[in-house]
């Protein structure tokens, strides 16, 4: 994860942007002291979460914060300040937190982490800035904009693959499992593949077919070809785990992250 401070005082600045390093989940963090250089650099470089300080001469932080978003809406707003009066204005232009000075390394770090735990990474290059979140909610994201699906079961039948973390799994299956008190007869059968061919052509509109798998009447998520928050949980990584807050794909009652990591280690076997 990549991260700004922008802060006017070269040693507040200095000390944010420490703590910023030594947080496992940042991978990289730059400082600034002029919000007009911040800006260039975000216009240039993808950024993740961004440490503002508000009170600033030329461009204050609120200012900043908008220009940011309008470049990069998927970047999670910190703000960080020594006047509570703020905080309105703050969330206004929808900032993720609001950390009073001096801070806190504690406080910095479950800021950051509640920020990430929000959102999908902006710095992804790889696999063409597809991002499925399923901590809290079910998401999809493509450049950092979630994907809108016409219909409620489309998206859930993608969650429900994404589950099986690349696992082929079958029609009955699918059935089964997001309609459970109904039984597979041919109207099911009819009314699924409405579903599933909804989902395709809604992946071939914004241009993520790669990302999914039909053969033989089966078919599976491509692992590879996008970035996922519980995918890296289950690899260990430690900004997925620090930003799992016990919700996973919270809207949909089969789904858990206890079942998902017996899944991965079957797969595995």
């Amino acid at each position: 994860m990549r991260a700004i401070c922008v802060e006017d005082e070269r040693l507040l600045m200095e000390d944010t942007l420490a703590m910023c390093r030594s947080l496992s989940a940042i991978s990289e963090a730059e400082g600034f002291t002029s919000p007009k250089e911040a800006l260039l650099w975000v216009q240039a470089h993808p950024v993740d979460i961004a440490l503002l300080d508000i009170n600033m001469p030329g461009m204050n932080g609120l200012e900043l914060a908008a220009r940011i978003k309008a470049i990069s809406p998927g970047t999670a707003i910190i703000f960080v300040t020594g006047y509570s009066e703020y905080a309105k204005d703050a969330f206004a232009v929808r900032a993720t937190g609001y950390l009073m000075k001096p801070v806190t390394e504690d406080a910095l770090t479950q800021e950051v982490l509640y920020a990430l735990s929000l959102r999908t990474p902006a710095s992804i290059k790889d696999n063409g800035e597809i991002a499925v979140k399923t901590f809290g909610s079910f998401d999809v994201f493509l450049q950092g904009k979630p994907i809108k699906f016409k219909i409620a079961k489309c998206k859930e039948i993608l969650a429900f693959l994404v589950d099986r973390q690349g696992g082929s799994v079958t029609r009955p299956e699918i059935s089964a499992t997001l309609w459970p008190d109904r039984p597979y007869d041919r109207k099911q059968q009819k009314q699924l593949d409405v579903y599933i061919r909804a989902l395709k052509e809604t992946l071939a509109e914004y241009g993520l077919s790669r990302m999914f798998e039909m053969e033989r009447g089966t078919m599976r998520v491509v692992p590879e070809m996008f970035s996922c928050d519980a995918y890296r949980f289950f690899a260990g990584d430690p900004a997925a785990v620090n930003a799992y807050r016990g919700e996973y794909m919270s809207a949909y009652p089969w789904a858990s992250l206890t079942d998902g990591i017996s899944h991965g280690k079957q797969r595995t076997k």
